[in-house]
């Protein structure tokens, strides 16, 4: 519900505050008062493209800011993905600059004309004679059918299990794309997967391959330097070797000991030092002797060693480890794709359940709205007879379509005839703009029994009618008003004497500055505006005995 209105230096209006109450609102005023400047501004809340021709005051900034109730319609969901604060009574602000730059608040968050949008269409809507484009539109059309008919809380669910069916597919075409390049590569990534597995990459340390490799490679210059150490260091070498010099040093030390502690310290280290090269004389014998060259061995090694560095190369990688990680990716590709062809299968059966679901939901939805509609055309019809189509006809051709889409099955065209004898055809080449007029309030009026619209504001739909149309207008916008909030700018009294409510909007000189001012009226005010509706400004008695039996 839209509780208050401010405008501030826009067009004609200096700054206005508007208060609204629930139910039918009626506004009245000459033409050329400034009716349309309070649509204007309420489009610049709808998220419109702001004009910067309405900045009255070029030194000061243009402002308008409306407060909506929106604690009967569920925005939590809205407020949560935008971060924007949420409250019952949620303010929405446009401001325009003196420079014309333009700036949007909700809740005095900055937000997105996008996000202005989104929120303000669905709590205030204007329809005038000629702005009925959505009635053309067929998504539209399925909107008021499945609304009348019941069939909402099953459409949703069928779109929520369509939304399912889409990603499904999705994750098909994905997967089948992912599997298609998989299969290109497999037969190669197996040959290299079955090339690397001849290394025993798990099992083999081809570091120490190596150094075996080198050691056989090398093993003449291995044992000269073994045979070397024998020499110096064994009991079995010459005379002139180490162990023959300690043996004498340690005899000429023997006979020094007990002359000086640290004398005695050194020779017993020289004693250890001796006995150290005897160990080493005697291991060095023994790795002599264990020393054996195997060509066939070599042989071996060199294969090995040659085919893994073959294969470091081919993968450009200078480790063990790397080439391990490389084969272990490679039988991965390969598992990967008996799992994608497992996946693929499960969606595929997914799939066809979902297919079922959907199927059997479109049925049930086509079937309803089948039965539906004979009443709803009856009802429209009879409305449309209380407006003055009197021969009206509306049919509301359901198709079945092979394609899925939002709504199910179907495809809905309303075709429309205002006048007997004549074929109902599109709305869009059937009807005057009085007629489409009467016929979009008919079909918003039996909308308002079955659900909470937003607040309509109707701009002189009633244009091109009089007397006892007129009325029957009146009346409806009366009841619709019972459920929810409607504003109708209009210039017949018949209308207007429906009205809960009452402004009226007038236009003044004031310093040689012209304004709009828009103001509440009181019931003998009322009562003196639908007579001036009536008759002009010669207001008589007769005019306001007829004003009153019109608000009665």
């Amino acid at each position: 519900m839209l509780a208050n209105l401010y405008i501030q230096n826009f067009a004609l209006i200096e700054k206005l505050h508007l208060n609204f109450e629930k139910g039918f609102t009626v506004i009245t005023g000459e033409t050329g008062s400034g009716k349309s400047i309070l649509l204007g501004a309420l489009h610049l809340i709808l998220g419109e493209r702001a004009d910067y021709g309405v900045i009255r005051d070029r030194d000061q900034k243009t402002i308008v800011e409306a407060t909506f109730v929106v604690s009967n319609f569920d925005f939590t969901a809205f407020f949560e993905e935008n971060e924007l604060d949420f409250l019952e009574e949620t303010i929405v602000r446009r401001e325009i600059s003196a420079q014309g730059k333009t700036r949007a608040f909700i809740n005095d968050t900055p937000v997105g004309l996008n996000v202005l949008r989104e929120f303000s269409e669905k709590l205030i809507h204007i329809h005038s004679q000629h702005h009925t484009i959505e009635l053309r539109d067929p998504q539209y059309q399925l909107e008021i059918l499945d609304t009348l008919s019941g069939t909402i809380p099953l459409r949703k669910e069928f779109k929520t299990k369509l939304t399912d069916l889409k990603r499904i597919n999705s994750e098909l075409k994905e997967l089948e794309s992912t599997k298609n390049k998989m299969v290109l590569d497999a037969d190669f990534n197996a040959f290299l997967v079955a090339e690397l597995e001849t290394l025993q990459l798990d099992k083999t340390n081809y570091q120490q391959l190596e150094t075996e490799l080198k050691s056989i490679e090398n093993s003449d210059d291995i044992k000269l330097g073994f045979g070397q150490l024998i020499q110096q260091f064994s009991n079995e070498g010459l005379e002139t070797n180490v162990i023959h010099s300690i043996v004498s040093l340690r005899s000429k030390l023997d006979k020094l000991a007990g002359l000086h502690p640290e004398l005695d310290k050194l020779a017993q280290r020289a004693k250890e030092v001796y006995i150290e090269i005897l160990d080493i004389g005697e291991e060095a014998l023994n790795q002599l002797e264990s020393i054996s060259v195997n060509p066939a061995e070599k042989e071996e090694l060199t294969t090995k060693i040659d085919k893994y560095n073959t294969l470091l190369r081919k993968h450009n990688v200078t480790t063990q480890e790397e080439l391990m990680h490389i084969w272990d990716n490679l039988a991965s590709s390969i598992t990967n794709l008996e799992s994608i062809e497992n996946t693929i299968q499960d969606l595929v059966s997914l799939k066809k359940t979902k297919e079922e679901e959907l199927n059997s939901i479109a049925e049930v939805l086509n079937k309803t709205r089948l039965e539906a509609i004979p009443l709803i055309e009856q009802q429209v019809v009879t409305l449309l007879d209380e407006v003055k189509l009197i021969n009206a006809k509306v049919v509301f051709d359901l198709i079945s379509v092979d394609k899925f889409n939002d709504y199910g099955s179907n495809e809905l065209k309303i075709l429309f005839s205002p006048n007997k004898g004549m074929e109902p055809k599109s709305i869009d080449k059937a009807a005057s703009g009085g007629e489409l007029s009467r016929l979009m309030l008919v079909l918003q009026y039996m909308l308002s029994t079955k659900k909470q619209l937003p607040t309509i504001i109707f701009d002189e739909i009633d244009t091109g009618v009089s007397g006892e149309v007129a009325q029957r207008i009146g009346q409806i916008l009366y009841k619709m008003g019972q459920s929810m909030q409607i504003f109708a700018i209009t210039h017949l009294p018949q209308v207007a004497g429906k009205g809960q409510n009452h402004w009226k909007v007038s236009k003044s000189d004031e310093k040689g500055v012209t304004l709009t001012d828009v103001l509440s009226l009181n019931l003998e005010e009322r009562v003196e505006e639908i007579a001036r509706l009536m008759s002009g400004d010669n207001i008589n008695s007769a005019a306001l005995e007829n004003a009153k039996a019109l608000m009665n």
